[in-house]
């Protein structure tokens, strides 16, 4: 498949550079499929554009702090770890930057001097297993001393503000796991929560771990080639007998989130029944695929050639989400992870 049509120009300056403020004043376009026309509302009014007995399922996974700053020990140069996930004991796998300085061998102190890494192995697409010699375990070292893995296209990237640790989570996460947040879910409030609730919205979440392979673009030769990196997920018995309960009753499955979406995806059958499941989830949802249970999605605006910007033209049609995005540029929507957020229903 030809990635092309999933590229477009956004101007730089409706990349969000800071968040909603409150959560919930983000804007919000409304797409109605069937109808092929969009509104445009406030994410606090979402109870108004969703029916008694929805069933809403979001990704309660926590994002880490989990971006440790630090310098070569030979010789003081600056580097960065990214940790991605425990390996063994105190062994990590990580994103390195720059790699070249970060060769098996290589040590260096991080968290403001708190640490030493050691890399101990290299893999594939940048990857690096690190030892972590500290004085506490390795998640409380990322607790003190790790900053939030806000994404490169956010100016602070290097030097977050100490509100990012607060407001690039969801309030629901509880979960610790994630190396990037699931975006959609940052512009609920508690208190929106509760509103739908009372509307007669039902809630239920599940968890996946988003990892930084969520985020690659497709290759350029096409993404049949892509691979999408499995990430770990968690569906409970109980959240799969609800949402099967509901696509019984013919009540809509909305999926916050193209995570959401992935997980829910990946532990259906083919009827389209969602078996309680754990494992890897490495679901590649494109255009052509065939909801088996996801029937409405509230989600971002994402990057050019991105999986997510994929995922949500295989349910919204390529065509309508292309007009819908023209439209959300003309009218200065806000972008990408803190931006502005979409229903697709």
């Amino acid at each position: 498949m030809d990635v092309s049509p999933f590229d477009y120009a956004l101007p730089p300056e409706l990349i969000a550079q800071e968040p909603a403020e409150p959560r919930d004043s983000a804007r919000l376009l409304a797409l109605d499929r069937e109808g092929g026309a969009w509104q445009d509302r406030r994410f606090h009014e979402l109870p108004e554009l969703l029916r008694p007995g929805d069933c809403v399922v979001a990704n309660e996974s926590r994002v880490m702090p989990a971006r440790l700053l630090g310098v070569r020990e030979s010789d003081g140069q600056a580097i960065e770890l990214l940790l991605l996930r425990s390996v063994e004991g105190e062994r990590w796998e990580a994103l390195a930057r720059p790699g070249r300085r970060c060769r098996v061998g290589a040590r260096a102190i991080v968290g403001a001097g708190a640490a030493r890494a050691t890399v101990v192995a290299e893999k594939g697409d940048g990857v690096r297993v690190v030892e972590i010699e500290a004085p506490w375990p390795v998640r409380e070292l990322l607790e003190r001393h790790g900053l939030p893995p806000l994404p490169p296209y956010i100016e602070r990237h290097d030097d977050p503000k100490p509100e990012d640790r607060e407001r690039y989570q969801t309030v629901y996460a509880c979960r610790d796991g994630s190396v990037a947040a699931p975006t959609a879910g940052l512009h609920f409030t508690r208190e929106l929560l509760t509103r739908l609730v009372r509307a007669g919205v039902e809630l239920r979440y599940l968890t996946l771990h988003v990892g930084p392979g969520t985020f690659r673009p497709a290759r350029d030769e096409g993404s049949e080639s892509h691979r999408m990196e499995p990430e770990e997920t968690e569906i409970s018995d109980e959240v799969a007998q609800a949402v099967n309960l509901a696509r019984a009753e013919g009540r809509r499955v909305i999926a916050v989130g193209t995570t959401t979406t992935r997980a829910l995806e990946w532990a259906a059958l083919a009827d389209g029944r969602v078996r309680p499941r754990r494992g890897a989830a490495d679901l590649y949802i494109r255009p052509g695929h065939r909801f088996r249970v996801v029937s409405a999605l509230i989600t971002n605006f994402h990057l050019p050639r991105s999986t997510p910007l994929q995922l949500v033209s295989a349910l919204a049609g390529s065509g309508l989400l292309c007009r819908a995005y023209h439209h959300a540029i003309a009218a200065r929507y806000r972008f990408y992870s803190y931006g502005d957020a979409m229903l697709v229903c």
